[in-house]
């Protein structure tokens, strides 16, 4: 019997104030449970400016969706940020149909994401 593997790689690091969330992989009704941890951990730690970085990002689904909007909502609820890196159309394309491209700053990188200012 074939187990579906699921995949998703998160990793973090810091640069100056802000913190880098790296996602690769899919973020689906399956793993985004994964992600909306790591986002809840983050800012219970006290990260409040979080940069994610989505350029590994091979699928994202409305449970992921909601996962990035739920960490913009505890981030803002402590006057933090929620910077998006994501330069694939078919993920863009996500954030148009839905208007979430009004709701985060989305960027073309993670260097980008970081010399923005709120």
């Amino acid at each position: 019997m074939l187990e579906e593997s699921v995949d998703l790689s998160l990793s973090t690091r810091t640069v100056g104030d802000r913190t880098v969330v790296e996602v690769g992989g899919e973020i689906d009704v399956y793993t985004a449970p994964k992600l909306r941890e790591q986002l809840v951990e983050l800012v219970n730690e006290g990260n409040h400016h979080l940069v994610v970085d989505m350029e590994r990002v091979d699928f994202l689904d409305s449970t992921g969706l909601g996962v990035l909007v739920g960490g913009l909502k505890r981030v803002r609820a402590q006057e933090g940020s929620l910077r998006l890196v994501c330069n694939q159309e078919r993920i863009l394309k996500i954030f148009r149909i839905t208007g979430l491209t009004k709701v985060f700053p989305i960027h073309e990188s993670v260097e980008e994401a970081i010399a923005a200012t709120d």
